[in-house]
């Protein structure tokens, strides 16, 4: 038991000489500046926020370089200079701690890749034919002359202006998203979906239509968050007393996941 509390005692000095330890600080600022450099440089950011901010992104990881530099030339400079005459200063953690904190998550972050979200994800939060109004400006939306030019998230923008589903019957279409079973529909249909990124991964939701497979194709042949490429044209189904907008497939290619899963 004694040797037990030595052993103990031992790494608690240890562990309180490294909270203490000035690099923490400098250690901390450069692992958060790689983290978000990487993520830039191996195109991971696109799972995790909107292009748009990218370059705050980049700016960030750089600039935590750089303090990081300033910081460790801080310490260096102090090196002869008393404790005593140390400037004090309040923190929400014991000294040491939130840099520990700050490095084990960045940490984290290195060696633990980002996943896209995926069916089970879209099923949770709820999946829509076309996009919520709040997130559409329908009338500055210009669509590609030919329907079968549209993206999956132009036809939900179209229907965003128009949601007749009618109104786009035998209309040829070509499109690419991954693989959802929603519970209501039959086992000869699939829903083809994407998620819209407004600002980051968490204010992600999912869009997409159904899609009449193939004569004699079931969906057990494409499991759940495969990505397709579908061609075919476009008609109107009945499912739960609700008109919607639906593809019949003529043709169907499996594909592998874009660099970015995601549309806006």
């Amino acid at each position: 038991m004694t040797h037990l509390t030595q052993r103990l005692t031992r790494f608690y000095n240890r562990f309180s000489l490294l909270l203490e330890n000035p690099w923490l600080d400098v250690v901390a600022l450069f692992v958060w500046g790689i983290l978000l450099l990487k993520y830039w440089i191996s195109g991971k950011l696109y799972i995790l926020i909107h292009p748009n901010y990218f370059g705050l992104s980049i700016a960030t990881g750089i600039i935590l370089f750089i303090l990081g530099g300033l910081k460790a030339k801080q310490i260096i400079q102090q090196s002869s200079v008393s404790s005593s005459a140390a400037v004090q200063h309040i923190s929400l953690f014991p000294k040491g701690w939130g840099s520990l904190l700050l490095i084990i998550t960045a940490c984290l972050g290195l060696f633990i890749t980002p996943q896209t979200f995926g069916a089970q994800t879209a099923l949770k939060r709820g999946l829509t034919e076309s996009l919520p109004v709040t997130r559409a400006q329908p009338q500055k939306f210009r669509t590609a002359i030919q329907p079968e030019n549209r993206s999956l998230i132009e036809w939900m923008r179209l229907l965003n202006v128009n949601p007749e589903p009618d109104a786009y019957t035998d209309q040829k279409a070509k499109i690419t998203g991954f693989v959802i079973y929603p519970p209501e529909l039959p086992k000869n249909y699939i829903w083809l979906g994407r998620f819209i990124l407004t600002c980051c991964a968490a204010d992600a939701y999912p869009v997409g239509l159904p899609v009449l497979l193939p004569e004699g194709k079931s969906r057990e042949l494409y499991p759940q968050d495969t990505w397709l490429e579908i061609e075919g044209k476009m008609f109107t189904e009945t499912f739960n007393n609700q008109r919607k907008l639906t593809l019949k497939a003529e043709t169907v290619k499996a594909i592998l996941p874009p660099k970015n899963p995601y549309d806006y």
